[in-house]
């Protein structure tokens, strides 16, 4: 008898003590047998302040598909999906956040694109019931990273998505530390479906996420993704200098051919102008240099695991 392929759902959780049980639930409800597929568990505790470590081993105790890693402490969102994603054993993984505003009934779903030959299948929220300023950042947020950056992440593409295990591997190979999961999923290419849906409100717990969160990740994504701030430095620079050049030439010109009086404060400021944009555009260049090196000696791990229970 052939064996069945296995799915890892990677759940990434901090604080999520009162969502623990209910969300472990909805996933068995979507996963229960006559399956086609073996599935696994694997919930990364991103530094709990909380009794979320202690629910994790409950069900760790009573489900042996499930694995708890827990990290040293809290390394951010993208590290405990990191962590997840690394400990995952399967043909395919889904990521699911453990505040169950995504909903689980479209893991079946993501599995029948899988199916059809997807080789990944991201979920799209067509409608958020998030609290404003929230779901207005958010949005923003998805805009201006689609028109600064040189990948194409679709709007509201989340995290809540399925990738085979190819991609995995592929993600794998990056060497780079400051990540952001959404753009590397779209780099790596590969055939892409998109699932739309509405996006819950949290009924449980408080969110850790506050606007603060929201600027680190966009910059994180954007300077992980887009070169244009320093392009746009550069050319302004060039204008700058262009500009201040001309504009040079043509007062001495009006001053020797047309007899025009000339003006120490205009020559000065024309002059301080011109070696202004010499300047920027110097500092931009090694700007460059600078942002290449610090990208290529990052050493550091994404995160620590402190210990993991369960299968391993």
């Amino acid at each position: 008898m052939k064996e069945k392929k296995l799915i890892s759902i990677c759940i990434p959780c901090y604080n999520e003590e009162e969502n623990m049980g209910p969300s472990y639930r909805e996933l068995q409800r979507v996963t229960k047998p006559p399956a086609k597929y073996s599935f696994e568990f694997v919930y990364v505790d991103n530094g709990s302040s909380d009794k979320t470590r202690g629910e994790i081993r409950k069900l760790v105790a009573k489900d042996k598909r499930v694995t708890g890693v827990f990290l040293s402490r809290n390394f951010g969102a993208e590290a405990s999906g990191e962590a997840a994603m690394d400990h995952a054993r399967g043909d395919a993984v889904v990521i699911y956040h453990c505040d169950m505003q995504d909903p689980a009934n479209l893991i079946p779903v993501f599995i029948k694109k899988w199916e059809e030959g997807y080789d990944s299948v991201v979920g799209i929220y067509t409608k958020t019931e998030d609290i404003f300023p929230m779901g207005l950042v958010r949005k923003l947020f998805y805009r201006f990273f689609k028109a600064m950056s040189n990948i194409d992440v679709p709007v509201n593409a989340g995290a809540f998505s399925l990738m085979d295990r190819k991609i995995l591997d592929a993600l794998k190979k990056f060497p780079e530390k400051f990540r952001f999961f959404r753009g590397l999923r779209a780099w790596v290419g590969f055939k892409t479906a998109y699932v739309p849906y509405e996006r819950k409100r949290r009924e449980r717990g408080k969110s850790s996420y506050n606007l603060l969160d929201y600027f680190k990740h966009a910059e994180r994504s954007f300077f992980g993704f887009s070169y244009l701030p320093l392009d746009l430095i550069i050319y302004a620079g060039l204008a700058i200098v262009g500009i201040s050049f001309l504009f040079l030439i043509g007062y001495l010109l009006s001053i020797f051919l047309l007899g025009n009086k000339a003006s120490e404060m205009v020559i000065l400021l024309t002059v301080i102008m011109l070696f202004g944009g010499i300047q920027l555009l110097a500092l931009s260049m090694v700007g460059k240099y600078v942002q290449v090196i610090v990208e290529e000696t990052k050493s550091r791990p994404m995160y620590i695991v402190e210990e993991v229970v369960g299968i391993t």
